[in-house]
């Protein structure tokens, strides 16, 4: 007999199999990621066809299989019908699943992911058609806060190389701050200015005089030295892009007139690109952002 157990999760992908099945993958809080089959869910009158569609929340009464488990029972206990009605609200929706796939485990419990990525779903849903650009500002939000919950977010407050603090200077429209990616941070341009040509003028010296080190007139001479590499700069912040980021760290997101303003837009870019490289994965749903979003603000503006 096969053992069943019991699950309450959210649907993020869905794939046909066979003639009328559906393949569902599930965040579950009691056990992170499973990929199951729904029975039938394709037939005109399955029980499972609405329950198994995605962002639908369901307890669940799972058997086990031999290859893929079976979902046996289905109580829905949450829906977001608003998602699907707007393009915009589905693509920053379908945007938070496939950062929710990159960082969600199997066989551990995920409790706090599966509350983080319902909670921004609710929010997404809840703002009224006169807030489009909002969309953009909780998709940011919600995605800084998923990078937060796997211990990915950049250092923002500080500088990488001299770990000093670094303030947005309003004072000075040319004023910028590097991001660095790789590293993993921001990085005062000066002080990277100033250890490239450190750099630059060790490698003309070097070029200059190979005779005069150690290892050419000894060759059983051998010496450690811990250099602070230069970190490559991804891109150039404004002041204004850096204080946007620093605030993604408060529980809610700033308020401003997102609508007519395109800062959500370079700071979702922004977090895109950072997730992108350490999650080693392309997130398919922003290009629904940037052909919508953008459209919607050459409209509005």
């Amino acid at each position: 007999m096969s053992r069943t157990y019991k699950a309450t999760g959210i649907n993020l992908k869905t794939q046909t199999f066979g003639e009328s099945d559906r393949i569902v993958t599930i965040l579950t809080k009691e056990f992170g990621l499973v990929r199951v089959v729904a029975p039938g869910a394709r037939k005109h009158n399955s029980s499972l066809g609405g329950r198994s569609g995605m962002f639908v929340v369901n307890e669940l009464l799972i058997a086990e299989g031999r290859s893929l488990d079976r979902i046996t029972q289905a109580q829905t206990i949450k829906t977001y019908p608003g998602l699907a009605q707007d393009l915009g609200k589905l693509a920053a929706s379908q945007y938070l699943a496939e950062i929710t796939l990159c960082q969600a485990l199997s066989d551990q419990p995920q409790e706090e992911l599966f509350q983080l990525l319902n909670e921004y779903l609710q929010r997404i849903e809840s703002l009224s058609k006169t807030e489009v650009g909002n969309v953009v500002a909780y998709l940011a939000h919600g995605v800084f806060q998923l990078l937060a919950l796997a211990g990915l977010t950049p250092q923002l407050d500080t500088c990488c190389l001299t770990h000093q603090p670094l303030h947005p200077d309003w004072t000075n429209p040319f004023w910028r701050v590097g991001l660095s990616i790789p590293a993993g941070g921001v990085v005062c341009l000066q002080a990277w200015e100033r250890l490239r040509l450190e750099r630059q003028k060790e490698k003309q010296g070097q070029q200059n005089h190979p005779a005069d080190t150690p290892q050419a007139s000894n060759p059983d001479y051998q010496t450690v030295v811990h250099r602070q590499e230069l970190p490559i700069i991804s891109r150039r912040l404004t002041a204004k892009q850096l204080f946007m980021l620093q605030y993604l760290s408060q529980p809610e997101i700033m308020q401003i007139e997102a609508a007519t303003d395109d800062g959500w837009l370079s700071v979702e870019q922004i977090l895109r690109q950072y997730a992108q490289y350490h999650f080693g994965y392309s997130i398919r749903s922003a290009t629904l952002i940037d052909s919508y979003f953008a459209a919607n603000h050459d409209a509005i503006v």
